[in-house]
Protein backbone atom coordinates (compact mmCIF):
# COMPACT_ATOMS: atom_id res chain seq x y z
CA UNK A 1 0.00 0.00 0.00
CA UNK A 2 1.37 3.14 -1.11
CA UNK A 3 1.76 5.72 1.81
CA UNK A 4 1.22 8.63 -0.27
CA UNK A 5 -2.88 7.42 -0.88
CA UNK A 6 -3.28 4.77 2.01
CA UNK A 7 -4.93 7.31 4.81
CA UNK A 8 -8.75 6.75 3.48
CA UNK A 9 -8.16 3.02 3.38
CA UNK A 10 -6.12 2.68 6.63
CA UNK A 11 -8.70 4.88 8.29
CA UNK A 12 -11.55 2.49 6.86
CA UNK A 13 -9.89 -0.81 8.10
CA UNK A 14 -8.80 0.79 11.68
CA UNK A 15 -12.96 1.20 12.19
CA UNK A 16 -14.05 -1.41 10.57
CA UNK A 17 -11.71 -4.32 11.33
CA UNK A 18 -9.99 -3.57 14.45
CA UNK A 19 -12.61 -1.44 16.21
CA UNK A 20 -15.42 -3.24 15.54
CA UNK A 21 -15.15 -6.40 14.43
CA UNK A 22 -11.34 -7.28 16.55
CA UNK A 23 -11.91 -5.10 19.56
CA UNK A 24 -15.95 -5.39 19.48
CA UNK A 25 -15.26 -1.62 20.84
CA UNK A 26 -18.73 -0.13 22.02
CA UNK A 27 -20.66 2.55 20.10
CA UNK A 28 -19.34 5.67 22.97
CA UNK A 29 -16.09 4.71 21.96
CA UNK A 30 -16.64 4.23 18.52
CA UNK A 31 -18.48 7.48 18.12
CA UNK A 32 -15.90 9.13 20.20
CA UNK A 33 -13.17 8.28 17.69
CA UNK A 34 -15.21 9.40 14.67
CA UNK A 35 -15.75 12.87 16.09
CA UNK A 36 -11.66 12.84 16.95
CA UNK A 37 -10.78 11.85 13.19
CA UNK A 38 -13.88 14.12 11.73
CA UNK A 39 -12.33 17.10 13.40
CA UNK A 40 -8.72 16.65 12.50
CA UNK A 41 -9.61 15.87 8.85
CA UNK A 42 -11.89 18.74 8.77
CA UNK A 43 -8.96 20.90 10.38
CA UNK A 44 -6.34 19.51 7.79
CA UNK A 45 -8.29 20.18 4.86
CA UNK A 46 -8.61 23.79 5.89
CA UNK A 47 -4.84 24.52 5.94
CA UNK A 48 -3.87 22.09 3.01
CA UNK A 49 -6.94 23.16 0.84
CA UNK A 50 -6.81 19.04 0.08
CA UNK A 51 -9.94 16.96 0.16
CA UNK A 52 -10.07 14.39 3.16
CA UNK A 53 -10.39 11.26 0.61
CA UNK A 54 -6.77 12.76 -1.25
CA UNK A 55 -4.92 13.15 2.41
CA UNK A 56 -1.94 10.84 2.71
CA UNK A 57 -0.44 9.92 6.32
CA UNK A 58 2.46 12.69 5.20
CA UNK A 59 -0.53 15.00 6.23
CA UNK A 60 -0.83 13.80 9.61
CA UNK A 61 3.14 14.20 10.97
CA UNK A 62 3.64 15.33 14.35
CA UNK A 63 3.79 18.96 14.09
CA UNK A 64 0.29 19.22 12.23
CA UNK A 65 -1.10 16.81 15.21
CA UNK A 66 0.69 18.78 17.57
CA UNK A 67 -1.27 22.22 15.82
CA UNK A 68 -4.56 20.29 15.92
CA UNK A 69 -4.34 19.86 19.78
CA UNK A 70 -3.84 23.24 20.38
CA UNK A 71 -6.31 23.97 18.34
CA UNK A 72 -8.67 21.96 20.27
CA UNK A 73 -7.59 23.94 23.60
CA UNK A 74 -7.26 27.46 22.17
CA UNK A 75 -9.84 27.55 19.34
CA UNK A 76 -12.34 25.30 20.49
CA UNK A 77 -12.40 25.82 24.41
CA UNK A 78 -11.56 22.17 24.89
CA UNK A 79 -10.04 20.99 28.40
CA UNK A 80 -7.00 19.05 28.86
CA UNK A 81 -9.30 16.05 29.63
CA UNK A 82 -10.76 16.39 25.70
CA UNK A 83 -7.72 17.26 24.27
CA UNK A 84 -6.16 13.63 26.01
CA UNK A 85 -9.17 11.84 24.53
CA UNK A 86 -8.44 13.12 21.13
CA UNK A 87 -4.60 12.30 21.35
CA UNK A 88 -5.69 8.56 22.88
CA UNK A 89 -7.89 7.80 19.38
CA UNK A 90 -5.24 9.65 17.28
CA UNK A 91 -2.21 7.35 18.94
CA UNK A 92 -4.41 4.38 18.77
CA UNK A 93 -5.08 4.95 14.95
CA UNK A 94 -0.97 5.36 14.38
CA UNK A 95 -0.48 2.05 16.26
CA UNK A 96 -2.61 0.44 13.88
CA UNK A 97 -1.28 1.92 10.77
CA UNK A 98 2.28 1.12 11.88
CA UNK A 99 1.65 -2.36 11.35
CA UNK A 100 0.70 -1.76 7.70
CA UNK A 101 3.28 0.90 6.79
CA UNK A 102 6.28 0.31 7.71
CA UNK A 103 8.14 2.84 5.13
CA UNK A 104 6.72 5.92 7.56
CA UNK A 105 7.95 4.24 10.95
CA UNK A 106 9.54 7.35 12.08
CA UNK A 107 6.73 9.78 11.05
CA UNK A 108 4.54 7.06 13.14
CA UNK A 109 6.85 7.69 16.32
CA UNK A 110 7.08 10.74 16.49
CA UNK A 111 3.36 11.10 16.39
CA UNK A 112 3.33 8.49 19.06
CA UNK A 113 5.96 10.23 21.10
CA UNK A 114 3.24 13.47 21.44
CA UNK A 115 2.50 12.77 25.41
CA UNK A 116 -0.66 13.59 26.99
CA UNK A 117 -0.98 16.95 28.67
CA UNK A 118 -1.22 17.19 32.26
CA UNK A 119 -3.94 19.10 34.14
CA UNK A 120 -4.98 20.41 37.79
CA UNK A 121 -7.27 17.89 39.27
CA UNK A 122 -9.90 19.33 41.35
CA UNK A 123 -11.80 17.50 44.57
CA UNK A 124 -15.22 16.23 43.52
CA UNK A 125 -18.43 17.36 43.90
CA UNK A 126 -20.91 14.90 45.63
CA UNK A 127 -23.70 15.41 47.84
CA UNK A 128 -25.08 15.18 51.14
CA UNK A 129 -27.49 12.65 52.28
CA UNK A 130 -30.08 15.80 52.89
CA UNK A 131 -29.40 16.70 49.73
CA UNK A 132 -30.02 13.92 47.42
CA UNK A 133 -33.55 13.69 49.51
CA UNK A 134 -33.65 17.46 48.00
CA UNK A 135 -33.40 16.16 45.18
CA UNK A 136 -35.51 13.01 44.65
CA UNK A 137 -38.28 14.73 46.09
CA UNK A 138 -38.01 17.43 43.31
CA UNK A 139 -40.04 15.92 40.60
CA UNK A 140 -44.12 16.22 40.10
CA UNK A 141 -45.50 12.50 41.09
CA UNK A 142 -48.96 14.17 40.43
CA UNK A 143 -47.69 13.44 36.08
CA UNK A 144 -46.01 10.05 34.66
CA UNK A 145 -42.91 12.08 33.08
CA UNK A 146 -42.61 12.72 37.29
CA UNK A 147 -43.03 9.76 38.38
CA UNK A 148 -40.25 8.18 36.11
CA UNK A 149 -37.73 11.01 36.40
CA UNK A 150 -38.03 10.48 40.42
CA UNK A 151 -37.60 6.97 39.69
CA UNK A 152 -34.28 7.35 37.63
CA UNK A 153 -32.72 9.99 40.42
CA UNK A 154 -33.16 7.61 42.99
CA UNK A 155 -31.89 4.82 41.40
CA UNK A 156 -28.89 6.97 39.77
CA UNK A 157 -28.04 8.44 43.47
CA UNK A 158 -27.61 4.69 44.74
CA UNK A 159 -26.63 2.21 42.81
CA UNK A 160 -23.77 4.74 41.35
CA UNK A 161 -24.49 3.63 37.32
CA UNK A 162 -23.07 5.73 34.77
CA UNK A 163 -25.31 8.15 32.07
CA UNK A 164 -24.51 5.44 29.46
CA UNK A 165 -25.72 2.34 31.88
CA UNK A 166 -28.79 4.42 32.83
CA UNK A 167 -29.39 4.79 29.17
CA UNK A 168 -29.18 1.11 28.36
CA UNK A 169 -31.06 -0.07 31.11
CA UNK A 170 -34.40 -2.18 29.89
CA UNK A 171 -37.09 -3.29 32.08
CA UNK A 172 -35.76 -7.07 31.95
CA UNK A 173 -32.45 -5.64 33.76
CA UNK A 174 -34.29 -5.40 37.05
CA UNK A 175 -34.58 -7.92 39.78
CA UNK A 176 -37.45 -7.18 42.74
CA UNK A 177 -38.17 -9.39 45.35
CA UNK A 178 -35.59 -11.17 47.37
CA UNK A 179 -31.91 -10.35 46.54
CA UNK A 180 -33.37 -7.23 44.37
CA UNK A 181 -30.11 -5.72 41.86
CA UNK A 182 -29.92 -4.45 38.84
CA UNK A 183 -27.98 -6.03 35.82
CA UNK A 184 -26.01 -3.65 33.39
CA UNK A 185 -23.19 -3.56 31.12
CA UNK A 186 -20.35 -1.42 31.72
CA UNK A 187 -17.12 0.11 30.35
CA UNK A 188 -14.94 -2.53 28.74
CA UNK A 189 -18.11 -4.88 28.49
CA UNK A 190 -18.12 -5.87 31.73
CA UNK A 191 -21.53 -7.13 33.16
CA UNK A 192 -22.09 -6.25 36.57
CA UNK A 193 -25.21 -6.18 39.28
CA UNK A 194 -25.22 -3.67 41.84
CA UNK A 195 -28.35 -4.28 44.86
CA UNK A 196 -30.84 -1.92 45.73
CA UNK A 197 -32.75 -0.77 48.84
CA UNK A 198 -36.35 -1.30 49.74
CA UNK A 199 -37.30 1.95 48.67
CA UNK A 200 -35.66 2.27 45.40
CA UNK A 201 -37.42 -1.21 44.77
CA UNK A 202 -40.85 0.08 45.90
CA UNK A 203 -40.34 2.72 43.59
CA UNK A 204 -39.17 0.56 40.70
CA UNK A 205 -41.63 -2.08 40.96
CA UNK A 206 -44.33 1.21 40.83
CA UNK A 207 -42.95 2.51 37.71
CA UNK A 208 -42.32 -0.56 35.99
CA UNK A 209 -45.92 -1.70 36.74
CA UNK A 210 -47.55 1.96 35.03
CA UNK A 211 -44.14 1.49 32.24
CA UNK A 212 -45.77 -2.01 31.20
CA UNK A 213 -42.81 -2.46 28.88
CA UNK A 214 -41.65 -5.98 27.47
CA UNK A 215 -38.11 -7.19 28.99
CA UNK A 216 -36.28 -5.05 25.99
CA UNK A 217 -37.67 -2.38 26.05
CA UNK A 218 -36.10 1.00 27.83
CA UNK A 219 -36.52 1.15 31.56
CA UNK A 220 -36.63 5.03 31.64
CA UNK A 221 -38.37 6.01 28.10
CA UNK A 222 -38.91 9.39 26.53
CA UNK A 223 -42.31 10.40 25.22
CA UNK A 224 -41.66 8.24 22.07
CA UNK A 225 -40.64 5.27 23.87
CA UNK A 226 -37.20 5.08 23.24
CA UNK A 227 -34.06 5.19 25.38
CA UNK A 228 -33.45 8.62 27.19
CA UNK A 229 -30.49 10.93 25.39
CA UNK A 230 -27.79 11.40 27.87
CA UNK A 231 -28.65 15.26 27.16
CA UNK A 232 -31.72 14.73 27.96
CA UNK A 233 -31.10 13.32 31.41
CA UNK A 234 -28.24 16.22 32.05
CA UNK A 235 -31.24 18.76 31.15
CA UNK A 236 -33.65 16.40 34.05
CA UNK A 237 -30.92 16.81 36.44
CA UNK A 238 -30.31 20.78 36.33
CA UNK A 239 -33.85 20.91 36.02
CA UNK A 240 -35.00 19.36 39.41
CA UNK A 241 -31.79 20.51 40.92
CA UNK A 242 -32.66 24.06 40.54
CA UNK A 243 -36.32 23.41 42.15
CA UNK A 244 -34.54 21.42 45.21
CA UNK A 245 -32.49 24.58 45.87
CA UNK A 246 -35.29 26.57 46.96
CA UNK A 247 -35.75 23.63 49.63
CA UNK A 248 -31.98 22.83 50.06
CA UNK A 249 -29.67 25.99 49.78
CA UNK A 250 -26.66 23.90 50.42
CA UNK A 251 -27.20 22.73 46.86
CA UNK A 252 -27.18 26.47 45.65
CA UNK A 253 -23.16 26.41 45.00
CA UNK A 254 -23.00 23.10 43.59
CA UNK A 255 -22.64 22.64 39.85
CA UNK A 256 -25.12 19.41 39.31
CA UNK A 257 -24.28 16.48 36.49
CA UNK A 258 -25.80 13.24 36.44
CA UNK A 259 -22.36 12.22 37.25
CA UNK A 260 -22.18 14.01 40.59
CA UNK A 261 -24.69 11.40 41.49
CA UNK A 262 -22.42 8.36 40.69
CA UNK A 263 -19.90 9.90 42.75
CA UNK A 264 -22.52 10.69 45.88
CA UNK A 265 -23.07 6.96 45.72
CA UNK A 266 -19.46 6.24 46.37
CA UNK A 267 -18.97 8.54 48.92
CA UNK A 268 -22.12 7.53 50.80
CA UNK A 269 -20.43 4.18 50.76
CA UNK A 270 -17.18 5.04 51.83
CA UNK A 271 -18.21 7.64 55.04
CA UNK A 272 -19.91 4.16 56.11
CA UNK A 273 -17.53 2.01 56.23
CA UNK A 274 -17.27 0.48 53.24
CA UNK A 275 -14.01 -0.60 51.51
CA UNK A 276 -12.27 0.84 48.52
CA UNK A 277 -12.24 -2.35 46.70
CA UNK A 278 -16.10 -2.86 46.66
CA UNK A 279 -16.80 0.43 46.15
CA UNK A 280 -14.30 -0.68 43.28
CA UNK A 281 -16.53 -3.51 42.29
CA UNK A 282 -19.55 -1.60 42.61
CA UNK A 283 -18.85 1.50 40.34
CA UNK A 284 -17.10 -0.60 37.80
CA UNK A 285 -13.94 0.47 38.27
CA UNK A 286 -11.12 -1.00 36.19
CA UNK A 287 -8.59 -1.04 39.28
CA UNK A 288 -9.23 0.05 42.88
CA UNK A 289 -6.99 2.74 42.45
CA UNK A 290 -9.70 4.94 40.55
CA UNK A 291 -11.32 5.09 44.11
CA UNK A 292 -8.27 6.85 45.88
CA UNK A 293 -10.16 10.29 44.55
CA UNK A 294 -13.39 9.58 47.23
CA UNK A 295 -10.63 9.44 50.11
CA UNK A 296 -9.85 12.92 49.08
CA UNK A 297 -13.38 14.57 48.72
CA UNK A 298 -14.57 14.21 52.32
CA UNK A 299 -12.54 16.27 54.70
CA UNK A 300 -14.80 14.71 57.67
CA UNK A 301 -12.42 11.49 56.67
CA UNK A 302 -9.34 13.58 56.98
CA UNK A 303 -10.50 14.91 60.59
CA UNK A 304 -10.95 11.51 61.52
CA UNK A 305 -7.67 10.63 60.90
CA UNK A 306 -6.06 13.66 62.18
CA UNK A 307 -8.26 13.06 65.81
CA UNK A 308 -6.49 9.75 66.03
CA UNK A 309 -2.74 11.02 65.93
CA UNK A 310 -1.07 12.65 68.99
CA UNK A 311 0.24 15.85 69.07
CA UNK A 312 4.56 16.07 68.25
CA UNK A 313 6.38 17.47 71.55
CA UNK A 314 9.30 18.30 70.20
CA UNK A 315 11.34 21.58 71.24
CA UNK A 316 11.57 24.38 68.36
CA UNK A 317 14.82 24.57 66.42
CA UNK A 318 16.45 24.68 63.18
CA UNK A 319 19.24 21.78 61.81
CA UNK A 320 22.52 22.37 61.58
CA UNK A 321 24.44 19.89 59.78
CA UNK A 322 27.81 19.04 61.83
CA UNK A 323 30.09 18.78 58.49
CA UNK A 324 31.32 21.09 56.44
CA UNK A 325 30.74 19.54 53.28
CA UNK A 326 26.78 18.55 54.25
CA UNK A 327 26.55 22.58 55.44
CA UNK A 328 27.67 23.06 52.05
CA UNK A 329 25.27 21.12 50.28
CA UNK A 330 22.31 22.37 52.75
CA UNK A 331 23.00 25.96 51.72
CA UNK A 332 22.65 25.10 47.87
Amino acid sequence: MSAEANLPRLLEQFFTERLMQQRQASAHTIASYRDTFSLLLRFVQERTKKAPSKLSLQDLDAPVIGTFLDHLEQGRGNGARTRNARLAAIHAFFRYAALYEPGVSALIQRVLAIPSKRFEQHDIAFLTHEEIKALVAAPDTATRLGRRDRTLLLVAAQTGLRVSELIALCCGDVVLGHGAHVRCLGKGRKARCTPLREDAVTALRDWIAERDGRPEDPLFPNRHNRPLSRDSIEHLVSKYAAIARHHCPSLTHKHMTPHVLRHSAAMALLQNGVDRAVIALWLGHESVETTQIYLHADMRLKEQALAKTANVDVPPGRYRPDDELLAFLKGL
